[in-house]
């Protein structure tokens, strides 16, 4: 299907205005806790639900500029339908931020990131049931051995910075995103294309140093930076609901295919989405820290993995912030995706997943826009996406691999092994 002048045009002026309308209703900013919240709540035992308000939120010129752009990309070419996803979700996420404290919070956070229960593309697993896998996979595993002593160096937020600097420097040049202490910050971490900011009084290691890089720096900075240099379509620079899920899922393998993953993470995403679904089943916010304080034995951590389920909800339970189930989701989706194209021969499709921030439905539409040289090929890029050498071996392996039905070896080295001693219980 060809691009003709005036869809061309209607697209890019429909992306311009939809970039606009995403800036105007930032999610995570309009459902974020003060710190004073979790010192009260641990200072009390943890004994009393937050007393969250949430400051009114403006969306009338996202609204209108949605509007504008709806007008301009009627139609069933492949362009105006991803254009017109982006601005379906983008209406749902101006909803969503209008009824935060109220039960239809989970409504729209619903339509926007799914549920637990949601079944996925081969319309038999549930995100819920990869969750209680790696749950009870991870539930009895001792990390005390996995990591001999000195192979993963401690570090002080201080050094933690130093260390990444020196990286993102490598990696990006003059673009590399600032790193910046902070007093103020609740999690340990967060990114920005343009800042990174780290909790002054945080614990680090060598692990979480590559780990942020994977995953917020040459993931998240990456695409942000590519997308912003789109000439026509800078709207694929920002960071809105609709792409979340596959950001999330392509950084999430990003740690993965380079080797920076540990079980504590990975469990600790798992959580997240059974924490998810004990919120939806009534769980209130101090049953859900509960959960997680069982598993970590660590009170600050625990508070807020149990934050992040229900700010913009209700802490009694019932409507919780259904966001986090994209980083399991996400990294099915993308796993997947990338093993197809490979199977099919199709692996020129892999770097197109760093041209901007994107979801795999529109991945039809911005190749085409790239064939017709709208787009711009993507300048930043982790290693295993700029030589995918690597990667298509991996993925032509794991291809393979559903054929293979695990039971069948699971009962041969089960029977095999069960007098086999273990050599990490030696006296």
């Amino acid at each position: 299907m060809s691009l003709s002048p005036k869809i061309r045009d209607n697209a890019r002026e429909a992306a311009a205005l939809l970039k606009s309308a995403a800036g105007g209703i930032p999610v995570l900013r309009n459902v974020a806790w003060d710190v004073a919240h979790r010192e009260a709540f641990l200072a009390g035992g943890a004994q009393k639900l937050p007393d969250v308000d949430y400051d009114a939120v403006d969306v009338s010129a996202a609204r209108a500029a949605i509007s504008s752009a709806s007008a301009l990309i009627e139609g069933d070419h492949p362009v105006l339908a991803w254009l017109q996803r982006t601005a379906s979700t983008l209406s749902s996420t101006a909803s969503m931020l209008e009824a935060r404290g109220t039960a239809e919070f989970l409504t729209h956070s619903a339509a926007i990131y799914g549920t637990p229960q949601k079944l996925m593309l081969d319309g038999k697993t549930k995100v819920l049931e990869m969750a209680q896998h790696i749950d009870l996979t991870l539930a009895e595993l001792d990390q005390s051995n996995l990591v001999r002593d000195g192979a993963d160096e401690a570090l002080t937020a201080q050094g933690f910075a130093d260390a990444l600097t020196s990286k993102l420097a490598r990696h990006f040049g003059d673009d590399a995103p600032s790193v910046e202490l902070s007093q103020s910050l609740s999690a340990k971490a967060t990114a920005g294309s343009r800042r990174i900011r780290v909790r002054a009084d945080a614990d680090f290691t060598q692990m979480d140093v590559a780990q942020l890089l994977q995953h917020e720096a040459l993931v998240h900075t990456a695409t942000a930076l590519n997308g912003r240099r789109q000439p026509h379509y800078a709207l694929l620079g920002s960071a809105h609901p609709g792409t979340t899920q596959i950001q999330e899922g392509l950084a999430v393998f990003a740690e993965m295919i380079a080797g920076t993953m540990d079980p504590s993470r990975f469990r600790r995403l798992a959580d997240r989405v059974i924490a998810i679904e004990m919120a939806i089943e009534g769980a209130d916010f101090i049953q859900v820290y509960r959960f997680f304080l069982e598993r970590t034995n660590d009170e600050t951590q625990s508070y807020e993995n149990t934050r992040r389920v229900f700010r913009g909800g209700l802490v009694q339970g019932g409507a919780p912030f259904t966001k986090d189930l994209v980083y399991l989701n996400g990294l099915l989706r993308v796993h997947n995706f990338l093993r197809t194209v490979v199977k099919l021969g199709r692996a020129d499709l892999i770097r197109l997943l760093f041209m901007g921030k994107l979801d795999l439905e529109d991945v039809p539409a911005l190749a085409m826009l790239s064939q017709a040289g709208e787009l711009r090929a993507p300048e930043f890029m982790p290693p295993w996406a700029a030589d995918l050498r690597f990667l298509v071996s991996y993925l032509t392996y794991s291809s393979f691999l559903n054929r293979i039905k695990l039971p069948g070896f699971k009962s041969y080295y089960e029977d095999r092994l069960k007098n086999v001693p273990n050599l990490w219980e030696r006296s």
